[in-house]
């Protein structure tokens, strides 16, 4: 039985090159429907794949809704005619009128975004106003990452954005990205925690006689937890090509990795260590050098240091690397892996075959 990441021609792959398998991504996007149970409580962010066949893909299996990070992003959708698209910021400065291009240019597509502060509020209102337009918004809620999000004063925040004549408000927003437990019952019960805070908005603004809210929840790591949740729209975005990281903490969920970066061999400095082509360039180095490549047929192997174009590896006893010998890695971190790269080599029953263009890469 063959590794099922082997690529059999993988001497016409230059490298560091990241190699996407289209079958496996298909898997993990079924198993992703499985696990919510309605695929219309799916709303998957696209900042992870930033590719339009893979937005295909899940337009296809019926997916109607996104979120999406960059214009780069959301215009991709809108090229794609999804019907609904969730800008997952707060949109201020020039990111306002990229807003507004996108939506006078895709009409078919919905637009949203997301607001945490009356004074944007009020900005966002006054332009839209004069382009005639109703902009949805959702409420951003701060429930515990305090990266964005508002937290006192939610509720009068609210009430603002419903008297504005720019806006339209369509909901909540909610995400947990900071609850990372490996152990599933102390995630999960650290989410619920979380989403109290939704909850008890919900119901001050159901008992102010104001229309249901709509609430989007969650990354990956919640993803478990709030698929589970009645009436709640849930947004991972890892899944589709999955990852190290999320894989050593996430092991309940049923997703396989399908997206890698190939390296080679380029130099053998010293007895027991080896120098790659797999530098900062290559893979994401936000995390510490033990937890940024796991090396798929070398899973001893132990990634040292990096620079720009190079990383060195410490080589256990057993190993016998070549110049040109090929390693499959799998970054602890996909999503800004794959913002590296051009574009991803496809690689099917084996074979390298066809790439695919990271269109939203920015």
């Amino acid at each position: 039985m063959k590794p099922w990441f082997q690529i059999d021609n993988v001497q016409d792959v230059p490298s560091p090159q990241m190699v996407v398998y289209p079958e496996r991504v298909a898997s993990n996007i079924s198993r992703a429907i499985e696990m919510v149970g309605d695929v219309k409580r799916l709303r998957p962010h696209i900042k992870t794949n930033k590719t339009a066949e893979v937005v295909r893909m899940m337009i296809n299996a019926g997916i109607k809704k996104f979120k999406f990070a960059t214009a780069e992003e959301g215009e991709m959708l809108g090229e794609e005619k999804a019907e609904d698209a969730l800008m997952a910021y707060q949109p201020v400065g020039p990111r306002v009128s990229q807003l507004a291009e996108l939506i006078l240019k895709y009409p078919g597509t919905k637009y949203s975004c997301l607001v945490d502060h009356p004074s944007v509020a009020e900005q966002l209102s006054a332009e839209f106003e004069r382009l005639g337009i109703k902009l949805d918004v959702f409420i951003d809620l701060n429930v515990g990452m305090n990266r964005t999000g508002i937290s006192a004063g939610s509720f009068d925040l609210y009430t603002l954005c419903y008297t504005l004549p720019g806006l339209h408000v369509r909901g909540l927003h909610a995400y947990d990205g900071h609850i990372r437990d490996a152990d599933f019952s102390a995630r999960k019960q650290h989410c619920d925690e979380a989403f109290n805070i939704v909850e008890l908005l919900v119901k001050r603004i159901l008992n102010a006689g104001l229309d249901e809210p709509l609430i989007i929840s969650g990354g990956s790591p919640s993803f478990s937890v709030h698929s589970k949740r009645p009436g709640v729209e849930c947004s991972p975005g890892t899944f589709v090509f999955w990852d190290k990281g999320y894989g050593d903490i996430c092991a309940e969920q049923p997703f396989e990795p399908a997206a890698l970066v190939i390296c080679r061999v380029i130099s053998i400095p010293s007895a027991g260590r080896i120098c790659l082509d797999l530098g900062h360039k290559a893979i994401a180095a936000e995390n510490d050098i033990s937890r940024r490549a796991y090396f798929l047929n070398a899973p001893d192997l132990k990634l040292v240091s990096q620079s720009e174009e190079h990383g060195i590896a410490e080589v256990p006893s057993g190993y016998d690397f070549k110049p040109g010998d090929v390693l499959y890695v799998l970054p602890y971190h996909i999503c800004p892996s794959v913002n590296m790269y051009q574009h991803m080599v496809t690689v099917t029953d084996h074979k390298a075959k066809d790439s695919w263009l990271i269109k939203a890469k920015h």
